[in-house]
């Protein structure tokens, strides 16, 4: 971690008073240390154009949390009663005082802001830099991270008239780090050659799916059934992010080769933004587009699965995340599941801006959306981290709204069919404080943890996986040809496939869709799961964290039964 001087003297000039008749400013965020592999390049140059956005404070955001536990906690008078997109729009969107204070001060600045959120909550527009750190009392410079090469223009403070900082919950981007990777599954190997599976059954694994893991392989494990969903209504959403796009021609032989019993013309509807595209150039196919495309339409049988790819024209530091947030919080009817592979370090995020997101995917789970990431592929050093001293928890991970995937491989050395990747990050988060319904779990794994790794992590914050899936070795069809890949970008979509199953089998009984997952998965879906008992996360020089009994910051609180996991979802539905 590097000691940043300037970041002082910034500190010292805002207490210097008001210069020139200026409004008061106050210091509204600042970071005292630099994340781990980035340095300081010097200034950036005035002339640069920035892409700044203004979060407004939101109205109501207690009321939102209140109406999502609600909807989402199994025995309340208000679970699955879900709210409209009008209905949540209304907590988050700013007062009429806090829009017009905002935009008159941008105003009195020759600035001309547009509202880039379905709610109004966030504002955008384009300035320099030297225009920047005259309006924000900033000092913005290039910072490198030295093993990819990636720069991001950041502030390591920045400040806001005191009239307005009731009004402005942050200014972005400011100090938050682009994301300096742009992560991928852990490994691509070619498939020589596929062995076959043999005759499943519902008490043995094939020897086969310990070194190739098919669709079948999945179905065998988790009991997943082949009959196909009924209710087109009932939708997955797949996010795609840095030009990786799915190709349609690999998804036919994916599937001809590995799921016959569905028509190889089965294919995705395409959603696009930030000028993102798909194109279906063979040697455009991206490793991770076709996975999650493979293994949700080839787990998923007959769920209409959207493929939502962001483009390059983004700005929210975060790789299009909050855009992709924002643009599916503008549909009308967004998709039940959302499956994301893709992460960070949260190190890289400030707090505010965490929150910021995290307070989307609160808003998608109080519409009726489970939102599910791939924890990470870095183990305790989160997102593919190659150095570290403390652990670093992956980004959102962090954030209570969502629920985090971890991975498992099929090991049958080990009693069990699955023992833990040790690849499959988790842990603590820094930002975002334990939530009330893991506690109890996470308060079992530390007294038994004791005093190992002390004051590595953050015992008191957001634990995280919730569930595991397994992720190595797992087969897909890329460029036309058989490829294994490991990763927690494998589980995700897994495990978001048997959720979307859950919501067919509950939607054609006339029930709403389990929606935010956690309160459902930490309690009366707790003991469904099948516990990974075995393994651990190497990281930062350490053995990182041991899976146990119960809940572990590795593979969450296990696997998947789908069978039990659907009869727990009906009993809490009321059926």
């Amino acid at each position: 971690m590097v000691a940043t001087g300037f970041f002082l003297a910034s500190l010292f000039a805002t207490a210097l008073g008001n210069p020139l008749g200026r409004r008061a400013m106050t210091v509204h965020e600042s970071r005292s240390e630099v994340p781990d592999g980035f340095a300081q390049q010097g200034p950036a140059s005035p002339d640069t154009v920035l892409n700044l956005r203004i979060a407004l404070t939101q109205s109501n955001p207690q009321g939102l949390t209140d109406a999502l536990m609600e909807v989402s906690t199994p025995g309340n008078a208000l679970y699955q009663q879900f709210l409209s997109k009008e209905e949540v729009e209304a907590f988050v969107a700013p007062t009429q005082e806090t829009s017009d204070a905002v935009t008159s001060f941008l105003k009195e600045n020759g600035i001309t802001a547009s509202t880039i959120s379905p709610a109004g909550d966030w504002l955008g527009f384009q300035t320099t830099v030297s225009k920047a750190n005259e309006l924000f009392d900033a000092d913005f410079q290039v910072f490198k991270h030295q093993e990819t090469g990636s720069e991001s223009i950041v502030t390591m403070a920045y400040s806001v008239p005191s009239d307005l900082a009731q009004h402005i919950d942050l200014v972005h981007p400011t100090i938050s780090f682009n994301n300096p990777f742009g992560r991928l599954p852990l490994a691509s190997v070619p498939l020589k050659s596929r062995a076959q599976p043999g005759n499943l059954s519902s008490d043995a694994i094939p020897e086969s799916c310990t070194s190739t893991v098919t669709p079948a392989c999945v179905q065998d494990l988790y009991g997943v059934p082949t009959t196909p969903a009924t209710v087109k209504t009932n939708t997955l959403g797949v996010a795609g992010y840095i030009e990786q796009f799915a190709n349609e021609a690999d998804l036919t032989t994916f599937l001809t080769n590995l799921r016959p019993d569905i028509s190889p013309a089965t294919t995705f509807t395409l959603q696009t933004l930030d000028g993102g595209t798909n194109t279906q150039t063979e040697a455009d196919a991206g490793i991770e587009a076709d996975l999650d495309t493979q293994y949700t339409i080839g787990i998923a049988t007959d769920v209409p699965v959207f493929f939502i790819s962001a483009g390059e024209d983004n700005h929210d530091n975060l790789g299009g995340f909050l855009d992709w947030a924002n643009f599916v919080l503008g549909q009308t009817s967004p998709p039940q599941v959302l499956t994301t592979s893709y992460g960070q370090n949260e190190d890289t995020v400030s707090a505010k801006l965490a929150n910021s997101l995290c307070n989307a995917y609160q808003q998608l789970g109080a519409r009726g959306s489970s939102v599910l990431f791939s924890s990470g592929d870095g183990g305790v050093g989160g997102s593919q981290s190659t150095r570290c001293t403390n652990f670093l928890a992956t980004f959102p991970s962090g954030c209570p709204f969502m629920t985090s995937v971890g991975a498992t491989l099929v090991d049958a050395t080990t009693g069990s069919p699955e023992t833990s990747a040790s690849f499959s990050s988790g842990g603590f988060s820094n930002i975002f404080a334990q939530p009330s319904f893991q506690s109890a779990a996470v308060s079992a794994y530390l007294t038994k943890l004791g005093n190992t790794n002390a004051g590595k992590f953050n015992r008191s914050g957001r634990a995280f996986p919730d569930v595991a899936a397994v992720g190595e070795n797992v087969e897909i069809v890329f460029q036309q040809e058989g490829e294994l890949v490991a990763g927690t970008s494998c589980s995700s979509p897994i495990f978001a496939s048997i959720v979307s199953l859950i919501n067919d089998r509950l939607a054609a009984q006339g029930k709403g869709p389990l929606g935010f997952l956690n309160p459902f998965l930490y309690g009366a879906a707790a003991s469904t799961f099948t516990d990974i008992t075995t393994g651990d996360n190497p990281g930062c020089n350490t053995n990182g964290f041991p899976a146990e009994a119960g809940w572990d910051p590795v593979t969450g609180l296990g696997t998947p039964n789908f069978a039990a996991l659907l009869q727990a979802a009906e009993t809490a539905a009321g059926l």
